[in-house]
């Protein structure tokens, strides 16, 4: 598994399980065109973005452009940085048809395509996982995070304190706090709640 510094922005959520296969970092769901009108999601890619990068792998067809454009837009590019599938004609196996224009999308290309384009990005390629502890779900199940009485309402205090999407599920804090935070800061700011 290649460990990297850049999160990743890909289109839809097999595209996460695809990419979390081969990458160990933060893959993050568009959501396709959605987007464009979930300014929570914009504001987490931007913070995401200034404190470790994001690489985006959208598919190679024109929808795929469309929101890699938008990003562009969006994000500083010194913050930004693109890998391009090529377009391979097919289709999912998952899918009874193939994609509008009869290619394949980043959950259906081989993972070694996956991992040149990767590369030929210029990807910040790390050798181990961080030195800092990771914050794992028994951590939020011992802070009182999930899986407690009163863990939802505790969870949206450090949401709120963390000026985080109140929605944000407790999988995607987790990600989203190991992706920007470290181990001591988290537990202090709970211990503060």
């Amino acid at each position: 598994m290649i460990h990297i510094k850049e999160a990743i922005i890909v289109e839809g959520r097999y595209d996460v399980n695809k990419i979390k296969q081969l990458v160990d970092t933060v893959v993050i769901e568009t959501g396709g065109f959605a987007i464009f009108n979930n300014k929570e999601k914009l504001k987490l890619i931007r913070r995401i973005a200034a404190e470790r990068g994001i690489l985006v792998l959208t598919d190679s067809d024109g929808a795929g452009f469309v929101i890699r454009n938008y990003l562009r837009g969006a994000i500083p590019s010194n913050q930004i940085r693109h890998a391009y599938i090529p377009q391979i004609a097919g289709k999912e196996k998952r899918k009874t048809k193939g994609s509008k224009e009869g290619t394949l999308g980043v959950e259906g290309v081989p993972n070694q395509v996956i991992i040149q384009a990767l590369q030929k990005a210029g990807v910040d390629c790390l050798d181990s996982r961080p030195n800092r502890p990771q914050i794992t779900k028994a951590d939020f199940y011992e802070w009182g995070l999930t899986g407690t009485p009163g863990s939802q309402e505790k969870r949206k205090q450090l949401l709120q304190a963390l000026d985080l999407p109140s929605h944000m599920t407790a999988n995607a804090l987790l990600e989203f706090i190991n992706a920007v935070a470290d181990y001591d800061t988290v537990k202090q700011k709970i211990e503060q709640l």
